[in-house]
């Protein structure tokens, strides 16, 4: 399994200078000059605005092992490595724009500024409807809390009345949701679910005991715990709390001219092996699909 250090477990300043850093989005920084591998198997079914511009611009916000800004500026993690195999098959390079906030990445696509974004969300009816929507891989909410504090919290009932830190708009607020109707059913009070921008605020939240627990996917759980094994742990929702399974997607605007190649190269890398590799060395094989699948909430 593969991990790389999450910003959380560095200094607390080094943390608060990366929050402060990915509270609004970063200039957009030239693409650099790459010649397009018009060879590439799919590169003839890109968008002629793509061709053009030579590179897929993709929205990314701070969410350790998808993404993680490294102290060198450099983004690594699931999907940088995800993004260069896609590459390979569409010919040009995916260059990833740092944002913040999953509102301001979905407008932000619907007004051209991205090409696409990759989550981790959740595809929904409602998004499908603005958006295309390549489902590849599934998760369950976990939720992190301090190691230190296990003895109180390392209970699913233990989470019913506490404060859950978790990303606006995200899949753990609906999850949430599900969980707090458990609770109340076991005759326990609802968690408070407290809004943040990134992944990065909601852990810091957890350090800081601003919140019991950070709502977080499984995966990002995972990374997190083996980053630093002695500082976390965490609780996976299970079925009977309402999980299900969520279905995550990339997503880009309904008419840019990228879906059918996007699909097409997603179940490229299934067929060669390369989604496997790159799930197997991140250690998420328990989240994977058989199959990508395009717009599953709206297809008939």
């Amino acid at each position: 399994m593969r991990t790389t250090k999450s910003v959380i477990a560095l200094a607390p300043l080094l943390v608060l200078g990366l929050i402060a850093g990915c509270s609004s989005p970063a200039p957009e920084s030239e693409p650099a000059e790459t010649d397009a591998a018009t060879e590439a198997p799919l590169y003839d079914q890109l968008p002629d605005a793509i061709k053009q511009a030579g590179v897929i611009k993709i929205a990314g916000d701070t969410h350790p092992p998808y993404r993680t800004i490294e102290e060198s500026g450099e983004i690594t993690g699931i999907d940088p490595d995800l993004q260069a195999a896609l590459s390979e098959q569409l010919g040009v390079p995916f260059e990833i724009i740092t944002s913040s906030g999953l509102d301001a990445m979905l407008t932000g696509m619907l007004s051209g500024r991205y090409d696409a974004f990759n989550g981790p969300v959740r595809t929904t009816p409602e998004r499908e409807a603005e958006f295309d929507a390549v489902v590849w891989m599934t998760t369950r909410t976990s939720y992190v809390f301090l190691d230190e504090r296990a003895d109180e919290l390392d209970d699913p009932e233990a989470l019913c009345g506490s404060r859950v830190a978790g990303v606006t708009g995200s899949v753990t607020e609906s999850q949430l949701v599900r969980y707090n109707e458990w609770c109340e059913a076991e005759g326990l009070d609802p968690a408070e679910f407290i809004g943040l921008e990134d992944s990065n605020a909601t852990f810091l939240a957890v350090n800081s005991d601003r919140a019991d627990y950070a709502g977080t996917t499984q995966s990002a759980a995972i990374d997190l715990q083996a980053s630093d094994p002695d500082r976390y742990g965490y609780l996976i929702q299970s079925d009977e709390q309402g999980a299900g399974i969520d279905q995550l997607a990339l997503f880009m605007p309904k008419g840019n001219g990228l879906a059918e190649p996007m699909l097409a190269a997603f179940e490229a890398i299934f067929e060669n092996g390369e989604y496997e590799r790159v799930m197997s060395e991140w250690g998420i094989e328990d989240a994977a699909v058989e199959a990508p699948v395009l717009n599953p909430m709206t297809s008939e």
